[in-house]
Order: structure tokens, then C-alpha cells, then sequence
């Protein structure tokens, strides 16, 4: 369903945000979390440290971190509390499945490699100093907004458009 000017405002706002967290904290998943905290008031400062070790799952090259960060809001969002709460789960599975396609569409996949080798043609070891070295000085802090911008902006608009949905009932 389409969003009404209000919406698109506050999810570019929410872009910002998370660009703003990515540069404050140097974190992909960090940034992208913590401005879907503020923004839906989600979850507290516990889950953002939680979410320290995701860049890269642990920079491995694995689940981008803007992913990670956005999956965790959508589980703050829409998760279950109670094991039998299988409605929570699907639902949050669901978006977390359309979140990770619409990355993937983009980024030719959801791991930190792939969106390296999207946005700078190679992939790095950032845990290699003189990779991660190579990496700054690639760009790193102005092409990694990318997938933070998507991310954000993917998992804000399933928070808005399911606030819309409880709203119409």
C-alpha cells in the first residue's frame, strides 16, 4: 500500500538517522538499529549492545550488519514474548523474508561480502587490519550508507505499513 506524504517524510527522516548512527558509532548494524529504536521506540540499550558484534557478523563477510540491525527492529517490533505466539513468529518472519528480498534485489545478496562487492567491485577481511585499512580509504563510511539507507528505510515502512493495518481494524 502506498504511504502518504507524512510516512515517506518520516522514513526519510529515519534514513537520515540511521546515516547519522552508522558515522557516530562505525557500525552498519549499530547505526541501522539504533535509529529504528528511536524512531518506534524500540527496545533500549541492551539491544543495542547486543547488536555490537553483527558488522559483518563479527566482520566474517557474512549477514551485512544494516540487515542484522533491521531484522533485530522488526523482532522488537513484531516478535513473540510466549512460545505458543506462532502468529508473532509468522508475522515476523514474513517481513523479515520481504526485507531480506528487497536488500537482495539491490545488493545481490544480504552478506557483507556481496554488498562489498556490489558497492566497491571486491570484497574485504575486515578483520585483516590492512584490509580494513584499504576499506576506509576505499570509502567506506559514504558507500556503506547504501545498504543502511535500505535497510532502514525497508524496515520502517513494514513498521508503518502494519501500524496501518492494526489501525484499520
Amino acid at each position: 500500500m502506498p504511504l502518504n506524504e507524512k510516512d515517506r517524510e518520516r522514513l526519510d527522516r529515519l534514513v537520515e538517522s540511521a546515516c547519522d548512527r552508522l558515522r557516530e558509532y562505525s557500525s552498519c548494524a549499530q547505526g541501522t538499529l539504533l535509529a529504528l529504536q528511536e524512531e518506534f521506540g524500540l527496545g533500549g540499550v541492551d539491544t543495542l549492545k547486543a547488536a555490537t558484534a553483527m558488522p559483518g557478523i563479527a566482520h566474517r563477510g557474512e549477514t551485512c550488519g544494516a540487515v542484522v540491525g533491521a531484522l533485530m527492529a522488526l523482532g522488537l517490533a513484531f516478535g513473540r514474548e510466549k512460545p505458543e505466539d506462532y502468529g508473532a513468529m509468522f508475522h515476523t518472519v514474513a517481513a523479515a523474508r520481504r526485507l531480506c528480498e528487497e536488500f537482495e534485489g539491490e545488493f545481490d545478496g544480504c552478506a557483507c561480502s556481496q554488498v562489498q562487492e556490489h558497492i566497491f567491485g571486491r570484497s574485504f577481511d575486515l578483520a585483516d587490519p590492512a584490509d580494513l585499512a584499504e576499506f576506509s580509504k576505499s570509502g567506506a563510511s559514504e558507500k556503506c550508507r547504501l545498504p543502511v539507507e535500505l535497510a532502514a528505510r525497508a524496515a520502517g515502512r513494514l513498521i508503518i505499513e502494519a501500524g496501518e493495518q492494526d489501525s484499520d481494524k
